[in-house]
């Protein structure tokens, strides 16, 4: 199986490759945006790495022989060059008019969970507006919506490492809203299935991991494996809102209250997608100590 992958020096896009360089039956074309990022990721004669650009006539011949598209590449974070616009939506129509041109047969698309084209958050707004992109197409589609994503490499990961490392700290809203965090091993072994098995049309999944938890818990149950019992004050979402709104207009980038909004929503899944997908999802006591290093025996 020939299969290609965008924002490929992700830590989602890193997990995948490592799964694929297991795996004797596929080849894929790792596509990132730089000449540096391509040192980043894992080594195998079965990993063609290529520098690509959000373009049609650019990504169209990369995409030659490639029976299916794993799409990863988007932002949550906003800059003065690269927008919800230009990063979700526009990259996301290149790819798939892209896919169309080289004859490729299915797509994957890696969502987030809330995604709607009528949401009044940019970001989600943005997300939905991509996923209807790849439905439009035409071409046979698996879309996956996530949750925060957990593991040693992964933004949610990293931010929880740090938070447990500490005696005191304060985060937003107190961290009393719901979460389901979704081991980003689990993610990868999902997109495989839905590569390995072309949907009817465009399809949906909501793929959450399988324990509900309030980010304070999470923090805390974190602390506790580190052997810290964590204090875990309030920061005011308005006050956060308030502040990222002067700070990103100024710099024009980073935190703003777009991206407040989507990290504080409650994550829900109406029926999880793992069954259907069949993954077996990893126990969130086993994620954690992944992703606090306290566990050696997972890839």
């Amino acid at each position: 199986m020939h299969i290609a992958v965008t924002g490929a020096n992700s830590s989602v896009g890193k997990t995948l490759l490592s799964h694929v360089a297991e795996q004797s039956d596929i080849e894929v074309v790792a596509g990132v945006r730089s000449q540096p990022a391509i040192a980043t990721l894992p080594v195998s004669a079965q990993i063609a790495a290529h520098v690509i650009r959000y373009d049609r006539d650019a990504l169209s011949p990369v995409l030659a022989g490639v029976r299916c598209v794993v799409h990863l590449a988007g932002i949550l974070f906003e800059s003065r060059t690269s927008t919800y616009q230009t990063a979700n939506v526009e990259a996301t129509q290149a790819v798939v008019d892209a896919c169309a041109d080289a004859g490729v047969r299915h797509i994957v698309f890696v969502s987030v969970l809330g995604a709607d084209p009528r949401s009044s958050n940019r970001y989600l707004r943005s997300k939905g507006d991509a996923e209807q992109v790849v439905i439009d197409s035409g071409i046979s589609a698996s879309i996956i919506r996530t949750p925060i994503l957990l593991g040693p490499e992964t933004a949610g990961g990293r931010a929880l490492v740090s938070l447990a490392s500490q005696d005191r700290v304060k985060v937003l809203g107190g961290g009393h809203y719901s979460m389901r965090p979704l081991d980003v091993e689990d993610l990868s072994h999902a997109i495989l299935q839905c590569c390995r098995v072309e949907a009817d049309g465009a399809t949906v999944h909501e793929l959450a991991g399988p324990t509900p938890t309030t980010y304070r818990d999470l923090i805390q149950s974190a602390g506790r494996r580190l052997g810290k019992e964590i204090s875990v004050g309030t920061l005011p979402v308005w006050v956060a809102k308030s502040g990222a709104a002067v700070l990103s207009a100024i710099r024009g980038h980073g935190m703003t209250p777009t991206v407040i909004d989507v990290i504080t929503a409650n994550e829900t899944v109406q029926t999880n997608a793992d069954a259907r997908l069949g993954v077996a999802l990893t126990p969130l006591t086993a994620t954690l100590e992944k992703t606090l290093g306290l566990r050696t025996d997972q890839p």
